[in-house]
């Protein structure tokens, strides 16, 4: 063979095999994606058998608004046994509640951080039931009570998210453990993404409900030889609307689970008041409060330009949000009747995606996703544009100095 063709076929060789390394991963990759999915629509094209749902107690909290008061009307449509707890008996949720379902509704008026409201909440519930047992709690009450920097939150925010969200549901849980028990059944907690993801501007939110997550995994090991099923719930992005319960002496804030509501505590003694996440006048006085009350010297590190943007994006990103809640109460419903249900549901358009980005991708590719996916940030802070700013006027002046001639 001539030399010409030999080294012609040498060097084929090398960039078929160099193609076939970088192929193989894309393609290991590609495949796995078309397993995971056609695993995905053969599960949810199954004809699954459920339990009848009639004679079925369940307990919901957080039902003034949004998924709550969704699954509570469509679970008396299926003829369960509702006791559906809300902040404000007199609101506008808890009437429609009232207005709309049967007789098997029950509404009770619970704040889940009161101990002793949770007490006479489950006293009233066994006094209903009576030998009948409790089928399901579903924990759905929770709240975001800011979005912004970390070190741009209030302590009290931290404490605000964990005091609902943690310690709240924790204590309902406990305290309904007795009638679980006795009845083996089930525990279905309403959770997010961001407490296993590292969302950016949601540190307070998503360490609660890392908190949370664990809580209930744990349980799930822990009750099963009871014969208690916990599953948890992890929906996308969902438009809600929030029943806001603001009480300054005690510096806390409760809301329905599903809302993003940024806040100071009111200077009223007690005030009810509606909030949505896509409210633009809201959030604009919200960032105004925000703006006073902010130490200078961090206002001036980040400047106001940096505070308005995160302020835009999650306008631009509530915006986005799907007002449909029907997957939420479909999941719902589907781990309340299944046979087996299972430990984690995912809840909405591409909460999977991203948790298999979260688990298989390179961490880096995956906080890259991230935040375009949830903040597309252009801005830095003021601080470190000024910076930036003067090391390229160094540069800049430095290189005029080496070109002038000698």
């Amino acid at each position: 063979i001539p030399t010409p063709v030999m080294v012609a076929w040498l060097g084929v060789t090398v960039l078929v095999e160099r193609l076939w390394a970088i192929c193989i991963p894309a393609l290991l990759v590609l495949v796995l994606l078309g397993f995971v999915c056609c695993l995905y629509a053969a599960v949810r094209t199954r004809p699954s058998s459920r339990l009848p749902a009639e004679g079925k107690a369940v307990f919901i909290t957080g039902c003034d608004s949004g998924f709550g008061n969704a699954t509570a009307r469509h679970l008396d449509v299926l003829g369960f046994e509702v006791f559906a707890t809300v902040l404000d008996l007199s609101g506008e949720g808890a009437r429609a509640l009232q207005k709309n379902c049967s007789n098997r509704l029950t509404l009770l008026q619970v704040d889940i951080t009161e101990p002793q409201q949770v007490n006479q909440a489950l006293m009233e519930t066994k006094a209903k039931l009576g030998l009948k047992g409790l089928w399901a709690l579903v924990n759905n009450a929770g709240v975001c009570v800011n979005f912004g920097d970390t070190e741009l939150s209030l302590m009290s925010n931290f404490r605000g998210c964990m005091e609902v969200n943690f310690f709240g549901t924790l204590s309902i849980t406990k305290t309904f453990l007795p009638l679980l028990r006795h009845s083996k059944g089930r525990i279905i907690t309403i959770s997010s993404p961001a407490g296993d993801q590292s969302f950016p501007c949601l540190s307070a939110y998503g360490a609660s409900k890392a908190a949370l997550n664990l809580l209930f995994n744990t349980l799930r090991h822990e009750l099963a030889p009871w014969g208690v099923q916990v599953s948890i719930i992890l929906p996308s992005s969902y438009k809600t609307g929030n029943t806001i319960r603001v009480s300054t002496s005690e510096s806390r804030l409760h809301c329905p689970a599903g809302g993003l509501l940024n806040s100071h505590w009111s200077t009223a003694n007690f005030a009810i008041c509606a909030g949505h996440s896509s409210n633009q006048a809201y959030w604009e006085e919200q960032h105004r409060t925000l703006l006073q009350t902010l130490p200078k010297s961090l206002l001036e590190d980040y400047g106001e330009d940096y505070l308005s943007e995160t302020m835009e994006l999650f306008h631009s990103y509530a915006r986005q949000a799907n007002p449909d809640l029907s997957p939420v109460v479909n999941t719902i419903v589907e781990a309340l009747l299944t046979p087996q249900p299972q430990p984690h549901y995912f809840a909405g358009t591409g909460v999977g995606l991203m948790y298999f980005i979260h688990s298989y991708l390179p961490f880096s590719l995956s906080q890259r996703f991230l935040q375009k996916l949830f903040l597309k940030k252009k801005l830095p802070p003021r601080a470190l544009r000024e910076k930036s700013s003067l090391e390229l006027n160094l540069y800049n002046n430095n290189n005029n100095n080496e070109e002038k001639p000698m």
